[in-house]
């Protein structure tokens, strides 16, 4: 007989899109995996993509894979750059994690023009403005 997976609850896991000025003084945009929880996740894989409509035009991104071996307890990682331009598209992080032997999955989207000035927050972990997605 053939078991399903049973995914658990998402808790204390964000995605953030957060900017700091570089070494020129232009905005930097990076994506981030942040770990709020008080015990590391291991085997972290995260997908990104983006996908939309852009000028009437279907728009798609290259889809990338990202592997961390472990994220300790109220830590965060760098998962990849991002570009601005790609604000307007939808912008997808599917997370699959595990902590023991139970696999944690969830996909965080930020919808289009969710990312902007307006939306930009104190993300005290990261110590950046950025948009955070619980």
């Amino acid at each position: 007989m053939k078991k399903d997976i049973d995914f658990g609850t998402v808790e204390g896991v964000s995605v953030a899109v957060a900017t700091t000025p570089n070494e020129s003084g232009v905005d930097a945009w990076n994506v981030y995996l942040i770990n709020n929880n008080p015990f590391p996740i291991e085997n972290v894989l995260v997908s990104s993509k983006g996908y939309g409509m852009l000028d009437g035009e279907e728009v798609k991104t290259s889809m990338l894979r990202h592997m961390f071996e472990l994220i300790d307890a109220k830590s965060f990682v760098q998962i990849e750059p991002i570009d601005p331009a790609i604000f307007h598209i939808n912008n997808e992080y599917w997370v699959s994690y595990y902590i023991g032997r139970q696999i944690y999955d969830k996909k965080y989207i930020f919808v289009p023009d969710s990312i902007t000035q307006e939306n930009l927050i104190d993300i005290s972990i990261l110590n950046m403005q950025g948009v955070l997605h619980t």
